[in-house]
């Protein structure tokens, strides 16, 4: 097997995809974690256009931005495949992970808001879009979104409940409200309580601790440039 390497942030839903991804595969590779405000030359040097995390390594080759290494890492090692075989339902998957990190911009608004009306009309765009992930994407009659395995379309949706689960901690707010949203709520339980998630997703303490570190260097540096 020739050797896999992963430069990325302990902390990033980014890099908690290809994660997943690799130890749900079980292939062993070398975790190297990036300092954010301190890149490595060897990130530098395999990322020179975006200089971001996660990157990886595959027999000293260089694969950039997350859901392409997801599906990098399917197509090579293709036991416990995270995509449909069927050409529509690859489609449909690649649709729905498309819509999810379309979403990205929605939780960052809700994470920069300053004043109580900004959080809240933040809050509402979030809702909107998560609606749709309730109605048109999840199904309770399944556990995952393809069935009873996990697809590319949990791992994708799963990093990114996780992340606004981080925001609800640190805000003080409830998002991901059973009620509102029982179907994303059942789903978002079977994910994170399946064993290779669970074991391989940071402590939520943790995490928060470390988000609200990262938010206030950030204001920082923002403030005194």
């Amino acid at each position: 097997m020739a050797e896999v390497k992963l430069h990325g942030f302990w902390y990033s839903p980014f890099t908690l995809r290809v994660v997943w991804t690799l130890n749900l595969k079980g292939i062993p590779y070398e975790n190297i974690e990036e300092d954010r405000f301190n890149k490595s030359s060897q990130l530098l040097h395999y990322n020179p256009v975006r200089k971001n995390t996660p990157v990886l390594i595959h027999d000293e080759k260089p694969i950039c931005e997350s859901m392409i290494i997801v599906e990098y890492i399917d197509e090579i090692w293709p036991h416990n495949s995270l995509l449909p075989s069927h050409p529509y339902d690859k489609a449909q998957a690649r649709f729905w992970v498309k819509y999810v990190d379309g979403m990205i911009s929605a939780i960052e608004a809700f994470r920069h808001s300053i004043s109580c009306e900004e959080r809240e009309k933040a809050k509402e765009n979030l809702w909107a879009r998560l609606r749709v992930v309730e109605d048109q994407c999840l199904d309770d009659q399944k556990k995952f979104y393809g069935g009873d395995t996990i697809s590319i379309v949990d791992i994708t949706l799963g990093s990114f409940v996780k992340f606004i689960e981080v925001q609800e901690d640190i805000f003080g707010e409830k998002i991901l409200q059973s009620e509102r949203f029982p179907r994303l709520h059942l789903w978002f339980n079977n994910f994170k309580d399946f064993p290779v998630i669970k074991e391989n997703t940071p402590d939520q303490e943790k995490l928060v601790a470390f988000h609200n570190l990262l938010i206030k260097k950030i204001k920082a540096i923002k403030t005194s440039s």
